[in-house]
């Protein structure tokens, strides 16, 4: 018999992800994304499951478990061996555009509507892969003509279409755990560029670090900022909250931060201080 807790777990997981999805997305495709998330999570937490188990408890076929499982082995998540599923000895789960794009849904669409005030006509801007800078999407096209560059697959797919807008993608390495090139390749191609901005978000800051689980995706990001005259960093209340293992760079070296009004007073005040221009975005309830 299906698990009700994890039928409760996914309805409520496919609302965080319908609405961070926002901009194309359907019920369907969103409750696997959930399903799939939360499978990760269980696996994590439990170490290692037989997947006839990991079938009952999400009241799904043992084809469809399978079929989520592959896709979780294949972003680097899950190892499956023997009708058992164990969980990676890896941290990147939190890295990943699954597990990002349902989270802080309304907070990152806040931070990106308050963020698009930025993006000016006429200007070259390198828009990362997080799926906060994601959110920017609906607002761009308001401020054509534009440059565009981007690592990420998805930002590409979502702007290749958009009228008035230069499209650079860059290429290097893909990696399907975040639908997004990095590598030396990459690094390379963004070293030959300058733009008049970049817009990144980033897993976590600490110590006025900011920090990212995948050592490649620091090294893409801290290519980006380097190539840009004006840094905007997109953060949320909870990357205050996070632990990441790989340092991008300071806090401070950002021209602007954009952060939700959840963000706890004292952060805003110590980075007011240190001359920052601090933006904060207000969360509508319900958003």
């Amino acid at each position: 018999m299906p698990n009700n807790t994890s039928e409760r777990a996914v309805e409520q997981a496919t609302g965080r992800a319908v609405s961070e999805d926002g901009i194309r997305s359907d019920s369907r495709q969103a409750r696997q994304i959930a399903r799939r998330r939360l499978m990760a999570e269980t696996v994590m937490a439990e170490g290692a499951m037989r997947i006839e188990d990991i079938a009952e408890r999400f009241g799904v076929s043992l084809m469809t478990a399978h079929r989520d499982l592959d896709e979780l082995e294949s972003r680097g998540f899950l190892r499956k061996t023997r009708g058992i599923v164990s969980s990676a000895p890896t941290s990147i789960i939190e890295s990943s555009d699954t597990y990002r794009a349902s989270s802080q849904g309304a907070e990152k669409r806040a931070i990106a509507e308050a963020a698009a005030a930025f993006v000016e006509s006429g200007q070259a801007a390198f828009f990362d892969d997080s799926t906060t800078v994601l959110q920017l999407v609906p607002h761009i096209s308001m401020r054509v003509p534009l440059t565009a560059i981007t690592n990420s697959l998805v930002l590409m797919n979502e702007l290749k279409s958009m009228r008035d807008l230069t499209l650079l993608g860059l290429g290097g390495k893909f990696h399907n755990w975040c639908n997004a090139f990095m590598g030396p390749a990459t690094t390379a191609e963004i070293g030959q560029l300058r733009a008049d901005r970049v817009f990144m978000s980033l897993s976590a800051i600490i110590d006025d670090k900011v920090f990212h689980q995948s050592a490649e995706m620091a090294e893409t990001k801290r290519a980006m900022f380097q190539s840009a005259a004006t840094r905007i960093l997109l953060a949320d209340h909870t990357k205050f909250e996070r632990r990441a293992l790989h340092a991008m760079g300071s806090l401070y070296d950002f021209d602007v931060i954009v952060v939700d009004d959840r963000t706890a007073p004292a952060h805003i005040e110590r980075m007011k201080l240190h001359g920052m221009q601090v933006v904060i975005a207000p969360v509508r309830d319900g958003a």
